[in-house]
Parts: structure tokens; C-alpha cells; sequence
């Protein structure tokens, strides 16, 4: 895969961390600035994940269909009751 440079405006301090953190990692500031941007975009495609499943069960009975579910249960226990 072909590699595309960048330019980007850091502030000093983050800047500084950046090398730091890319010596204590002993990698190139190009390698920090690939690995963070990757696992960022994992995050956010995790959350956008997280926030589908949650979406899915967020469709629970309202107060009135939980008491249709309890009385079905109820009834259907005692229709098989001794059937077993």
C-alpha cells in the first residue's frame, strides 16, 4: 500500500509527547501518528457497533405488554402443569 504524507498543526506540548512517546516506543513519529489513527477509528467503529446492538434491545415491553407476558406465561403453566 502506498504511503501519502501529511502535514498537520499540533500545539508544542502535544508535539512534545508525541516524541516522546515515539521514543520510549522506538518508533517514528509517522508510525505513533498511523497506530493512533487506526485504533481511533476502531474505537469509533466499535461504538457505532455498541450503539446498534443497545438500539436492538432498547425495544422492550412497555409496563402493559409485561403484564400480557405475565399472564401468558401464568396460563401456559398451568396448561402443562402435569403434563410432564
Amino acid at each position: 500500500m502506498p504511503n501519502i504524507k501529511t502535514a498537520v498543526s499540533l500545539d508544542k506540548t502535544l508535539f512534545s509527547q508525541i516524541n516522546q512517546m515515539a521514543q520510549v516506543l522506538n518508533i517514528s513519529r509517522s508510525r505513533l501518528f498511523s497506530l493512533a489513527a487506526k485504533e481511533f477509528i476502531q474505537k469509533h467503529q466499535n461504538q457505532k457497533l455498541l450503539d446498534a446492538i443497545n438500539s436492538a434491545y432498547d425495544d422492550m415491553p412497555d409496563p402493559e405488554e409485561q403484564k400480557i407476558y405475565t399472564k401468558m406465561r401464568n396460563k401456559h403453566k398451568r396448561m402443562v402443569k402435569n403434563q410432564w
